[in-house]
C-alpha cells in the first residue's frame, strides 16, 4: 500500500526562494539533488548509496529533511520504504530555470 505525506511538504504556493536557496547552499545537498535528478525517483537507502557520500545515515537524513522542508524534494511512504523524488515541476513553476541552473553547474563550482 502506498501513502503520501503531503503534510510534510510545503504546497507549491508556499515555496519561498530564500528557503530553497538555503537548502541548496550545501554541497552535500546539491549532490543529493544531482543524484536524484539522474535517478528520477529512489528509495532513500539507494539514493544515499548512489550519491556516493561519505556521511553517516543520520547526517544524510538531516540533509534530506532540509531539502524536503524547503520544497525541493517530495517523499512518500511505500511499505517500509521512503521514496524520494525531485519537485522539478513545482520548482520550475515558482522559480523558472533555478533547478536547471543548479544541475548545469560544474561540481567544482559547488564547493
Amino acid at each position: 500500500m502506498t501513502t503520501t505525506a503531503d503534510e510534510r511538504h510545503p504546497a507549491t504556493d508556499e515555496l519561498r526562494l530564500v528557503k530553497v536557496l538555503g537548502a541548496l547552499a550545501d554541497p552535500v545537498r546539491v549532490a543529493i539533488v544531482r543524484t536524484l535528478a539522474g535517478l528520477g525517483e529512489s528509495p532513500c537507502v539507494e539514493l544515499r548509496r548512489a550519491a556516493e557520500l561519505t556521511i553517516g545515515q543520520p547526517t544524510f537524513s538531516h540533509h534530506q529533511r532540509v531539502l524536503r522542508e524547503a520544497g525541493v524534494l517530495r517523499e512518500r511512504v511505500q511499505g517500509a520504504q521512503r521514496i524520494v523524488s525531485l519537485r522539478g515541476e513545482d520548482l520550475d513553476a515558482c522559480f523558472p530555470g533555478l533547478l536547471t541552473a543548479v544541475l548545469a553547474t560544474h561540481p567544482d563550482q559547488v564547493r
